[in-house]
């Protein structure tokens, strides 16, 4: 509810709950879908999980290699997977490390059933470097948090500003690849679209944070049109902006 009341200062008590409530649904279905990606075929997730891949192969054709930059929407999870048997790229999914190693172990399996090849943030550089000069499309889900305020974007989100991480420019600018934003819908239960937009095609022409801003304004939008499928337990202004350690772009 305290996020609810940043995003949508506007709406009242009655609508914020009636957001909290279809979320809460969507996010206990959410648990049963990713327990199903354990075993689901490729059939069946095509057939529950579609989008404009047509688009990414034109890109695979062209001979450049894509970013995919996307929010903690449900099911990002069925996004990953997706990908992999959508598209004509080998994919890359940079991915969070659990603690835990036997639950790391389990997600890593899960994710990377379709060949999908992982990489994890904690290791960025050293994992990534051996994929740059090959074909690839790669993956992050950006509105991690930064796990470094000190050097995070810090840019507004629904007007109050919070640190988003560094990693997917920084990759962009390395591989020069062409960027696109996944939006995501939920169609019906535990079917779900995608729709990718391309942010840019050439970031190294952007100044530093320009595509993270281009990522953060549709992630607005993907969050307006429906609210009830993003993951407002992820405490996306946990942090508080300090002037004297922070830097605003």
């Amino acid at each position: 509810m305290s996020n609810l009341s940043i995003a949508f200062p506007e709406k009242s008590i009655e609508e914020k709950k009636a957001i909290a409530k279809k979320f809460y649904r969507n996010f206990t279905d959410n648990f049963t879908e990713t327990i199903k990606l354990f075993s689901i075929s490729k059939k069946e997730l095509k057939k529950r999980f579609t989008g404009n891949f047509e688009m990414v192969n034109r890109y695979y054709a062209s001979g450049k290699n894509v970013q995919f930059l996307l929010g903690h929407f449900f099911n990002w999870e069925f996004a990953n997977l997706s990908l992999s048997i959508n598209s004509d790229y080998p994919v890359l999914v940079v991915y969070m490390p659990v603690k835990n190693k036997a639950v790391d172990k389990i997600f890593y399996d899960m994710r990377s059933r379709f060949n999908a090849k992982m990489i994890a943030a904690t290791a960025f550089l050293r994992d990534f470097r051996p994929y740059i000069k090959h074909r690839f499309a790669i993956v992050f889900v950006s509105d991690q948090n930064a796990g470094e305020t000190r050097t995070a974007y810090w840019l507004p989100l629904f007007n109050k500003l919070a640190p988003f991480v560094t990693g997917p420019e920084k990759s962009a600018r390395l591989s020069n690849t062409i960027n696109l934003y996944a939006e995501m819908k939920k169609v019906k239960r535990g079917y779900y679209e995608v729709k990718f937009h391309e942010l840019n095609n050439n970031v190294r022409n952007l100044n530093e944070g320009e595509l993270t801003k281009l990522m953060i304004t549709m992630l607005e939008k993907n969050i307006r049109e429906q609210p009830e499928i993003y993951l407002w337990t992820h405490r996306r202004w946990k942090h508080e902006f300090d002037s004297s350690k922070h830097r605003a772009l």
